[in-house]
């Protein structure tokens, strides 16, 4: 996995979705997500394409890429000069609280006051969902996408502070708007549910049920890799729910259930390095 990954490191600091494939920020995401949990060496494989152009390391350059994703409207786009769009921004603000705490990375690398502006922007009146780009309908894969970004900006803007979006509404959307009648989940009235939509629904219905903070522990704050690993949970939202309408808690970076992911780290590290 780890030489595999060092085939996919482009010489600008991203990286391409597949060997021959698009460079794209959703690559970028996903192999920092796999070093993070896999507890990969940092640095890039001796072979690796990107070392004879300087680099490394998987995550050299990579926060100056994720910058130059942040388009004019403040959004995050798949790769530079691209359109901005809600899953993108996700992935960016993931990459940089992988590669350090959110209010070291993304404070640094990111325009936060106009993503904030963009994102906001995002959710719609009256469903209350949100939509993924401008001038788009809500969609409710972005209960995810969209909604996953306030805990990462929250922690780059120093701590949890008043919300920036309405938990509220956007229960009331994919309680209301997104179950299908026989069960699943959709993007809205008159589609089909899948299984994609109803895994990003739930996880967005995590987000605006759950509160989360993060303070990195100092022995890890100069390991590569872990700062996802300084999330917690601090309980559930002042919001009108039911009992049986609540989701177990995820991880704000990986999206997996919380405490699933220190226990694969953990894992990881005590097998014999490399």
């Amino acid at each position: 996995m780890w030489q595999w990954l060092g085939t996919l490191k482009r010489g600008d600091g991203g990286f391409s979705m597949a060997a021959g494939g698009e460079e794209d920020i959703r690559g970028a995401y996903c192999a920092l997500t796999l070093a993070s949990l896999l507890d990969l060496p940092a640095a890039l494989p001796r072979d690796a394409p990107a070392r004879a152009q300087g680099l490394d390391s998987f995550a050299t350059r990579l926060p100056q890429w994720v910058a130059a994703c942040q388009a004019f409207d403040g959004g995050i786009a798949a790769a530079p000069g691209n359109e901005a769009h809600g899953a993108y921004a996700f992935c960016g603000l993931a990459c940089l609280a992988i590669i350090g705490p959110p209010a070291e990375t993304i404070a640094k690398y990111l325009d936060v006051p106009a993503l904030v502006a963009c994102l906001a922007g995002l959710q719609r009146a009256p469903e209350g969902g949100f939509a993924g780009r401008a001038n788009k309908l809500v969609d409710g894969c972005y209960s995810h996408w969209v909604g996953g970004c306030w805990n990462l900006i929250a922690a780059a803007m120093g701590g949890p502070g008043e919300d920036l979006w309405s938990r509220e509404g956007l229960i009331r959307y994919i309680l209301s708007c997104a179950q299908g009648r026989k069960g699943g989940l959709r993007d809205k009235p008159s589609k089909n549910v899948d299984s994609y939509h109803s895994c990003y629904n739930l996880a967005g219905l995590n987000w605006a049920q759950n509160r989360y903070g993060f303070e990195l522990d100092e022995s890890r704050k100069n390991m590569p890799f872990t700062a996802p690993y300084g999330w917690s949970w601090k309980g559930e939202a002042d919001v009108p729910c039911e009992e049986a309408e609540r989701v177990k808690p995820l991880h704000p970076v990986f999206v997996i259930p919380i405490n699933r992911a220190e226990e694969c780290r953990k894992y990881f590290e005590e097998k014999e390095g490399f």
